[in-house]
């Protein structure tokens, strides 16, 4: 009888509920942990909230306005003894979406800050002159208190560092749907030299039509750039590109213009020029041919791009 009573004597912690003739043994009750329940729903929402804030910062409907520098400059040359040949003006709001560029020709005779009338192009090189380092700034200055556009941000580029780019992506390719720059209508595929050449040829033309070969070339890289077989060689050109380029755009800043620019499409980008009908050709005192603005032409196109 004694061995009986061990064998049917519980040991601690276990619940030996009788079920007929049969004995059922269970663990110990162990009480789940609010933390694993509430894990999962944490999560969930940690997310919802980082993907919808990406989404109102990708997508916040404010302006974005960048002035684009192509820089001439030999690599002999000091930063102050370069001029901005090519000066294009981005606007982008990846809500709409819309992006637009607005190129200006070099000649055109404004008023620069601190430095007085002089052609737009020579901002830089003067800035620089005067005070190393500042030549993009004063850039941007020349063109908010002449454009009344608020500019937020420079990109400069020196023409060089433009030819490696291309070269990285492996050339680009142009549809042309007239003759220009020495080349047939026609699709063309041109390497990092035989683009630069393109926007720069200045034989039986001037800057007008550079201004318009610019932008086909602007263009033409966008649309190489949505080409999946070009995004393997993209880690090389973005390496390339980082080398020519001085930009004081936020970090922050390069995916709303990225997604703008994907959204808008080669095709849906506004581009515009300062053409011959909103200038007029003026020779200085010290015999410089220039342009001179007609304001009243250009602040229409302003208002169109920039609401201003």
């Amino acid at each position: 009888m004694l061995q009986c009573a061990r064998m049917f004597d519980p040991s601690p912690g276990d619940v030996r509920p009788k079920t007929g003739n049969s004995l059922a043994v269970t663990k110990p009750h162990v009480p789940a942990d609010p933390a694993r329940k509430r894990l999962p729903g944490l999560a969930i929402l940690l997310g919802l909230a980082l993907g919808l804030s990406s989404a109102i910062y990708l997508l916040a409907p404010f302006r974005t306005n960048l002035l684009i520098l192509g820089v001439d400059r030999r690599p002999e040359q000091s930063p102050a003894a370069s001029r901005s040949d090519t000066l294009i003006l981005l606007t982008f709001i990846p809500l709409q979406p819309y992006a637009g560029m607005l190129s200006i020709p070099r000649d055109l005779w404004v008023e620069i800050p601190g430095f007085g009338p002089n052609r737009i192009n020579a901002a830089v090189f003067l800035a620089e002159a005067a005070r190393p380092g500042h030549g993009p700034r004063a850039a941007i200055e020349t063109v908010r208190s002449n454009f009344g556009v608020d500019v937020d941000a420079y990109l400069s580029i020196e023409f060089s560092g433009f030819v490696r780019f291309v070269d990285a992506l492996g050339g680009v390719d142009i549809d042309l749907v007239s003759a220009t720059g020495g080349y047939a209508i026609g699709r063309h595929h041109l390497d990092g030299p035989q683009a630069l050449a393109f926007v720069r040829d200045r034989e039986g033309t001037d800057d007008f039509f550079r201004m318009e070969r610019g932008q086909i070339i602007v263009r033409s890289l966008i649309q190489a750039s949505l080409r999946p077989r070009t995004w393997p060689r993209w880690p090389l050109a973005l390496a390339t590109l980082a080398s020519a380029v001085r930009t004081d755009l936020p970090i922050w800043e390069w995916p709303r213009l990225g997604l703008a620019l994907v959204r808008a499409g080669s095709n849906g980008v506004d581009g515009r020029v300062i053409g011959r009908d909103m200038v007029n050709g003026f020779m200085t005192d010290a015999g410089a041919q220039v342009l001179l603005p007609d304001w009243s032409q250009i602040n229409s196109v302003l208002l169109g791009m920039f609401g201003q």
